[in-house]
């Protein structure tokens, strides 16, 4: 038997298929360190070990050959989505028009990320003639040439159809010209930033409203748009309740905000928003020659908020000129967040009209803005590089989506209680106003009708009708005293008594204004410029830059005023370019039928026809003939295209039966 402490017999142990271990006495150096690693252990090495050889393997194979498996596989996928994407398109192609857009922009994305990166210095090369100072100054020249030589060529064969569209063209030009009394530094104004700005609106206007592909595309864009916001009932419903939603405000629009956000935050974490606002922003830096940071911003403005996008450029604000600040707060003011855009798509504002009223006001903000406050100092952001964008910091997918509902919980309140406090603010202002009128005999005094009165002239030369003009003016002054979300909710008032086919006057009062009113006034509201926002702005930056607090206080009125132009000279823009879309209603063919609903077409019909009674009942009155009435013996008769026509008389009956009018008598 042997002692632990026997030094004399080394023991040994062989196990099959291990290597023998001896056992012996342990030295004091061996005590102190640790043991060298020993090979596996039987369980390993045996026969378990043997059977485990061909899964070894084949992962090293798969390991060597990993990148060729992962090419066949994405082939395989692509060939997958191709033959999926043709059946699509074949079996009905207007159902898979969404499908359609998605995968060319996807190839666009893919084809341009490609070109950059294989043939981006050979592009660079080809372009270097170019850089030559006397031919960019002579192209300069020319292009500036043909650009003045095509604005009064279209405006004169334009608006030889449509005078009014001229009205629309001298606001913009006043609008300018008050904004350049009104500038800092008038000598150093960079006309270049300017011109170039409004013509980008100019041009992204054209191809929206005016060239059937690009109306119908932003058309299709506002559909999908509607339909996308629709699936908020399904988590609104189940929250609060079918009836709610129905119709309660608060349950109805507000969940579109958390919508909304969510799927922005997503956005953003898959990088899609960073994209977008980055290629925007290199467009109008190459273009305007403006600097990396305010342009960044500007752009971002269209689809974040006042207070969300100088967080791109939070580690610049402290370095940043008195007119790139000024730049920064005039993005936030022109346009509107993507978060509340659904809100206002809600109330039945035309979605088409809303997102090119964002989208153009970013190229306008940026001109208006360099025309208020032009750069006197020296940027250190001149870079034509730009500024890089990083992704949020959340982990995973599912964490983005939970943090921007989160975050737009915030908003709604903001909003909810705003509208609640701006809205008791107003009451109180026209039941005092009302009451300091009623002592001088003032009847009806209210904070509209002073706005209405005030501001009628600038409405007028933004292209509005002068009948229309005290009802836009009275919106536009809600918006600018009280908030945007009060005045497009009045918007859709008037828009919603329009498409029910009541009378357009009752009792004096206009009730609805024209679609070419309703599209001016919408692009007039877009922007956040109203008073309140001040203290949002003021707030929202220097929690970001504390020490340049007195740098921000001193531009941001003029920032307002700023921001507020840009949406009025979009406005304008609208007006010059806005044409009536689709075919006219044939009245002819609509009163034949039977009728018994007030809508917009029958009312526009009915008015025609009581036009054409009238009009025949003068001229049997110049010829001295006996006059006909709806209650007389005799049929009445009808001028133009209703003469002669069996049904107009029952049609007359049926319009009398909807609507007032004098020749019912």
């Amino acid at each position: 038997m042997l002692r632990e402490n026997d030094e004399s017999l080394p023991l040994t142990s062989a196990t099959p298929g291990s290597p023998h271990v001896t056992v012996g006495p342990a030295s004091s150096a061996s005590r102190r360190r640790p043991s060298a690693p020993t090979s596996p252990p039987p369980y390993f090495g045996g026969v378990r070990g043997r059977n485990l050889q061909p899964f070894i393997k084949a992962r090293g194979f798969w390991e060597r050959h990993a990148r060729l498996f992962k090419n066949i596989m994405l082939g395989l996928l692509c060939v997958a989505y191709a033959a999926y994407f043709l059946a699509a398109c074949i079996l009905d192609f207007q159902r898979a028009l969404a499908l359609f857009v998605i995968t060319c922009l996807v190839i666009f994305i893919l084809v341009s990320h490609f070109l950059k990166k294989f043939f981006g210095k050979n592009l660079t090369r080809y372009l270097k003639p170019f850089k030559n100072p006397h031919l960019r100054r002579w192209m300069k020249w020319g292009f500036s040439g043909l650009s003045v030589v095509g604005l009064i060529l279209w405006l004169a064969l334009d608006t030889a159809q449509r005078p009014e569209q001229l009205i629309s063209f001298a606001g913009i030009c006043m609008f300018i010209l008050i904004l350049f009394v009104c500038s800092k530094h008038h000598s150093a104004v960079s006309w270049r930033t300017v011109f170039w700005g409004l013509g980008l609106q100019f041009v992204f206007g054209i191809v929206v409203i005016r060239t059937d592909p690009g109306f119908k595309a932003f058309q299709w864009l506002g559909e999908q748009i509607q339909i996308f916001l629709n699936y908020t009932v399904a988590g609104s419903s189940f929250v609060f309740g079918e009836e709610l939603i129905q119709n309660v405000f608060a349950f109805q629009s507000l969940p579109i905000i958390l919508f909304f956000g969510c799927v922005m935050s997503i956005l953003y974490y898959l990088g899609l928003v960073q994209w977008v606002i980055q290629k925007i922003t290199w467009v109008l830096q190459i273009t305007m020659g403006t600097t990396a940071t305010e342009t960044l911003v500007v752009a971002g403005n269209i689809f974040v908020g006042m207070t969300d996008a100088p967080l791109l450029i939070r580690p610049y604000l402290a370095d940043m000129t008195l007119s790139e600040i000024h730049a920064v707060m005039t993005g936030g003011f022109a346009t509107i967040a993507g978060t509340v855009l659904g809100a206002f798509i809600s109330f039945g504002i035309d979605a088409s009209s809303l997102i090119s009223a964002s989208v153009m006001a970013a190229p306008c903000a940026l001109a208006l803005s360099k025309l208020v406050y032009p750069e006197v100092e020296e940027s250190k952001f001149k870079s034509k590089e730009g500024v890089k964008l990083h992704r949020g910091k959340e982990k995973n997918i599912l964490e983005a989506a939970s943090n921007g509902a989160t975050d737009a919980i915030a908003l709604v309140a903001n909003v909810a209680g705003n509208l609640i406090a701006f809205l008791a603010v107003l009451a109180f202002i026209n039941a005092t106003l009302s009451w300091l009128g009623e002592l001088v005999n003032i009847h009806g005094l209210t904070f509209q009708v002073i706005c209405s009165y005030v501001l009628r002239p600038m409405v007028f030369m933004m292209g509005v009708e002068w009948a229309d003009c005290p009802v836009v003016a009275e919106i536009v002054g809600i918006k600018f005293f009280i908030n945007e979300f009060v005045a497009y909710q009045q918007l859709s008032q008037y828009k919603n008594r329009r498409l029910s086919g009541i009378e357009e006057w009752m009792e004096g009062e206009k009730q609805w204004i024209s679609v070419r009113a309703e599209i001016i006034t919408t692009f007039a509201l877009c922007g956040f410029a109203n008073l309140s926002s001040i203290g949002i702005t003021l707030g929202g930056l220097t929690s970001l830059a504390p020490q340049r607090k007195s740098d921000f206080s001193k531009v941001v009125v003029r920032a307002l005023f700023t921001g507020a132009c840009v949406s009025l000279i979009s406005a304008c823009m609208a007006g010059i370019l806005y044409v009536p879309r689709g075919a006219e209603t044939d009245c002819l063919s609509f009163l034949n039928t039977s009728f018994v609903n007030r809508t917009y077409e029958t009312y526009m019909c009915c008015r025609e026809l009581f036009q054409r009674f009238y009009l025949k009942h003068l001229e049997k009155k110049h010829l001295n003939a006996p006059c006909t009435s709806l209650n007389g013996t005799n049929l009445p008769s009808f001028s133009g295209p209703w003469e002669d026509k069996e049904f107009s008389a029952m049609a007359l009956t049926n319009c009398c039966e909807l609507y007032t009018n004098a020749v019912c008598a």
